[in-house]
């Protein structure tokens, strides 16, 4: 069984940053792609990024990119996600997650699967 867990959040001014961290455990990172999406209170769930392991492509939303990088320290099962120049519209809880693409012109969708509790984000304006 894997188990995700993020963590790394908090208050920031806008402008400012953060670093969440995923620990990952239970299964080889080799099995499935890892990605992050956000939700924000009475919003839909967004896809920030997907990181897909059969593409060795990671995809950003638009609404992140430029701002936002992910890396992965593959032996610790760890993933973290870099968060710069934030926005108050970045205001969410975050979790990171088993991910999918979907290519659909004239971009990508993400599809999420198995998560664990996530950790929240504010950005102050």
């Amino acid at each position: 069984e894997v188990q995700l867990q993020a963590s790394g959040g908090g208050l920031v001014q806008a402008g400012g940053s953060l670093r969440l961290t995923c620990a990952a455990s239970g299964r080889t990172r080799d099995d499935y792609s890892i990605g992050w999406f956000r939700q924000a209170p009475g919003k839909e769930r967004e896809g920030v990024l997907c990181i897909s392991r059969s593409e060795e492509t990671t995809y950003y939303a638009d609404s992140v990119k430029g701002r936002f990088a992910v890396s992965e320290d593959i032996a610790k099962l760890m993933v973290y996600l870099q968060m710069s120049n934030l926005k108050p519209e970045d205001t969410a809880v975050y979790y990171c997650a088993a991910c999918g693409v979907l290519h659909e012109s004239p971009g990508v969708k993400f599809t999420f699967g198995f998560h664990g509790q996530g950790t929240q984000v504010t950005v102050s304006s």
